[in-house]
């Protein structure tokens, strides 16, 4: 059974034990990174294998749009830091039970997330190109 601590981010902080951040005001509300969000709570861990695995499941969790049912606020939508408690140690004990299902879908994610990094890659590199010729092509 996987133990972590959910509190609050403040800045500057810093943590010496496995941790993650996820983001806590907006519709992008639930979204999990490594790098501290100005508006976070941070999930901290005893092992790093434990974060890891929670941050995939934090992952899937705001790909799915789970966390919008729980956003409150009528101009800026936030999520309250019981509420995130309430619902996400379920959520990860419940996801985290077929174990070898986990594993697989984790891989699965980091491979789509790798690919989806090449792409946007490449993009960019079809961008760059394309204003290097229509610059050649307008300056003769």
């Amino acid at each position: 059974m996987m133990n972590f601590i959910v509190k609050t981010h403040k800045k500057d902080t810093m943590y010496n034990k496995p941790h993650f951040f996820v983001l806590n005001k907006g519709m992008n509300s639930g979204k999990p990174q490594n790098e501290p969000f100005t508006n976070s709570f941070v999930v901290i861990f005893d092992s790093e294998t434990d974060c890891e695995n929670i941050f995939w499941i934090a992952y899937s969790l705001w790909k799915s749009k789970f966390w919008h049912q729980h956003l409150v606020g009528s101009v800026i939508s936030f999520l309250r830091l019981p509420d995130f408690k309430r619902e996400f140690f379920p959520k990860s004990q419940l996801m985290m039970e077929e174990h070898e299902a986990h594993l697989k879908h984790v891989e699965a994610l980091k491979l789509l997330e790798l690919k989806e990094k090449q792409f946007h890659e490449n993009i960019n590199l079809i961008n760059d190109m394309r204003r290097v010729i229509v610059h050649r092509y307008c300056n003769k």
